[in-house]
């Protein structure tokens, strides 16, 4: 992961992490991310049309920030990076698919919640990883105990994050960004609610700010 990479994703301070059900609706949400001051997201590989989603805001937008998530295998990640995915993030630590995004000079944020996982990731050469369920997984507590052995390691939290906790996490040292979904929930994005949707990505800004 370039440290370049990852000053970037850490002035965003959050990452909206983003399921798109229909093509249709990847442009207009990149335009209503670009327009209200967020301009990064990390669209999830969970449904069919993530691919073509990253591809078509990637084409839209080409100053926009854009990672795939939930990769799970080589395939996915040559499918993602073909679309113009920037970066790529895991749920979880797959050393497979770690080496190969290496191998092909990809940056990638597998998912850790445990020390071992993180020793994995630092025997892999990683420094920078999504901890992940973040609330399930015990949270802010967690994350302290976890980065306090790891001096080199910083982490994104995601999962469960809100406007109600995103600073909470945010003032930890060594937690570059928070990846969340609030303010790009599947429901605003299946109905289109561009303006609710543009709302909260503003009011997410100045949260952190």
């Amino acid at each position: 992961m370039s440290q370049q990479l990852i000053e970037k994703l850490q002035s965003y301070k959050i990452i909206p992490v983003i399921q798109i059900n229909q093509v249709e609706q990847a442009v207009p949400l990149a335009k209503t991310l670009v327009e209200n001051g967020l301009p990064v997201a990390e669209v999830t590989f969970r449904t069919e049309a993530a691919a073509e989603a990253i591809r078509l805001m990637r084409e839209a937008y080409p100053e926009l920030c854009i990672g795939a998530g939930t990769v799970l295998n080589a395939e996915q990640v040559d499918r993602a990076v073909a679309a113009g995915a920037e970066f790529i993030v895991a749920p979880g630590l797959n050393p497979n698919t770690v080496r190969y995004c290496q191998q092909q000079g990809i940056p990638v944020v597998p998912g850790v919640n445990n020390p071992s996982q993180v020793e994995q990731a630092v025997e892999l050469g990683l420094t920078f990883l999504k901890f992940f369920p973040a609330e399930a997984s015990g949270g802010i507590n967690m994350i302290k105990s976890l980065l306090a052995p790891y001096v080199d390691i910083s982490l994104m939290p995601t999962g469960g994050i809100s406007k109600a906790n995103v600073r909470d996490y945010l003032a930890i040292d060594r937690v570059a960004c928070c990846g969340g979904t609030w303010m790009v929930a599947p429901s605003l994005i299946d109905n289109g609610d561009w303006e609710e949707i543009g709302r909260l990505v503003r009011e997410a800004v100045e949260l952190v700010a």
